[in-house]
């Protein structure tokens, strides 16, 4: 009980520095365009990626305890599906969907982190639903069944992106699970931009397990090995790894029960396998302790680029300033020169007898102050605009780009720096902008340390 009311109160903490540390600077320089903590807010989340015949569906409701998703070896329900726990459900009642919704209820209800999934459209909305199921495996952690991939569907089929879905769903998880079957090792197109391109860029390489499911369906033994050594192949060659990835080994058992012998001549292997099974599921369990390590590397994160970005805007208006003292030094001086050369002219010369000395000098005086207000007006303003194009092509010389990680944040928020000094023209304030940089800082110095101090303190507590 101490354990998980720690857990809570490390929560609410790390929800309460996004909602009144960073999300207001999120908004407010359009770093995002909803509330930074709408994707944080909610329970931990599993998703489930795979193969159309993979056994997404078999092995969350072996997880579960019931039929709650349909099965087969053709692709049997297209839609992404949230599946979570039911607290108002009967605690002794058997385990079935208590409720179920459709997707423009999940997409417009605060309560869940889905509404920046409206952008994919209404194809999508259709395809989006919730179930309520009164099973006790969900009582700390919601599970995310997916669409089967596939070779042949394109995107326009799909109506909507299904690499975007995905990574969208990605970077709110806490935990990826991408399941091969012996059929299909790691060969579908699909599967292989997801794991190539969506994934490395929309969550971290240690939120993702690799599942061989179905492995029941090798004859033998060496069967198993040979598609376990393919897959490996595989995944090498398309993320790109040196060393062999971690790869759990499962299947349902409720179905080779009911197919054959569970252990007969062929299959006796299996009863070796059975840890692989109960770690798998002691990894998906854990998805509430990903929770709080994803939450501090969220913080982290998106302090981190916020600085950035912050940074890069307090360079450029630094610039700015100093172009603007400059140039106005630059006008003082120019008109002072002219008004001077005219009213000196104007004395020297005999073609106005009538006007007194005086009078001529204070003419070249009207002169260079109607100069220095064009100069102040007009002029500058044709200058500003050529400075901002000049700053806007070469961005990247606002800020040091000096080791890779610095690179990544500056990727993640170059187009955000340039849409914002191209929409106010460089027209915010600089007092303002750095006591909001000292604010992001200490989020990302102080705040920082000692989120990671209570996670250690967490890890020791049992």
């Amino acid at each position: 009980m101490y354990r998980e009311n720690f857990m809570n109160s490390l929560r609410e903490e790390l929800l309460s520095i996004v909602k009144d540390k960073l999300t207001p600077l999120a908004l407010s320089y359009g770093y995002s365009e909803v509330p930074l903590e709408t994707n944080i807010k909610w329970r931990p989340q599993v998703l489930v990626l795979g193969n159309y015949s993979s056994g997404k569906s078999t092995l969350i409701n072996e997880f579960l305890g019931a039929d709650i998703q349909d099965t087969g070896q053709a692709p049997t329900d297209d839609s992404f599906t949230i599946i979570t726990y039911d607290e108002s459900a009967p605690a002794n009642s058997s385990i079935h969907v208590t409720e179920e919704r459709d997707g423009k209820f999940l997409l417009n209800d605060p309560e869940y982190p889905f509404e920046t999934l409206k952008k994919h459209g209404q194809r999508f909305t259709s395809h989006f639903r919730l179930k309520k199921v009164n099973s006790p495996f969900l009582k700390n952690l919601s599970i995310i069944d997916t669409p089967g991939m596939v070779d042949s569907i394109t995107e326009r089929d799909r109506g909507y992106n299904y690499q975007e879905v995905i990574g969208d769903l990605a970077q709110i998880a806490d935990l990826v699970l991408v399941l091969f079957d012996p059929h299909k090792a790691g060969t579908i197109r699909e599967a292989h931009i997801s794991l190539r391109d969506t994934l490395p860029s929309r969550t971290f390489e240690d939120r993702v397990l690799f599942v061989l499911n179905r492995i029941d369906e090798c004859d033998s033994l060496i069967d198993l090995l040979r598609v376990y050594g393919t897959l490996c192949w595989n995944l090498s060659q398309i993320t790109g790894r040196k060393d062999i990835p971690m790869i759990h080994l499962t299947y349902s058992s409720n179905v080779i029960t009911n197919s054959s012998n569970k252990f007969d001549h062929n299959r006796s292997h299996l009863s070796y396998l059975e840890n692989q099974r109960d770690e798998l599921k002691k990894a998906v369990l854990q998805a509430p302790r990903y929770r709080l390590d994803h939450l501090a590397t969220f913080v982290e994160t998106h302090g981190e680029r916020i600085s950035h970005l912050l940074e890069a805007l307090i360079s450029y208006r630094k610039q700015l300033r100093l172009f603007r003292i400059k140039y106005t030094l630059t006008g003082i001086f120019i008109s002072l020169i002219i008004g001077n050369a005219v009213g000196f002219g104007m004395i020297i010369t005999d073609k106005l007898p009538n006007i007194d000395q005086y009078a001529r000098f204070g003419g070249g005086g009207i002169l260079a102050l109607v100069i220095l207000f064009l100069w102040m007006t007009v002029i500058k303003k044709y200058s500003t605009a050529i400075f901002n194009r000049k700053r806007l092509s070469d961005l990247d010389k606002l800020t040091p780009l000096e080791n890779q990680t610095r690179r990544d944040s500056w990727q993640a928020i170059r187009n955000v720096a340039y849409e914002y000094i191209k929409k106010t023209s460089g027209k915010f304030s600089l007092k303002k902008i750095r006591r909001e940089y000292q604010v992001v800082c200490s989020v990302c110095e102080r705040g920082s340390k000692e989120i990671r101090e209570a996670l250690n303190e967490l890890s020791n507590i049992r």
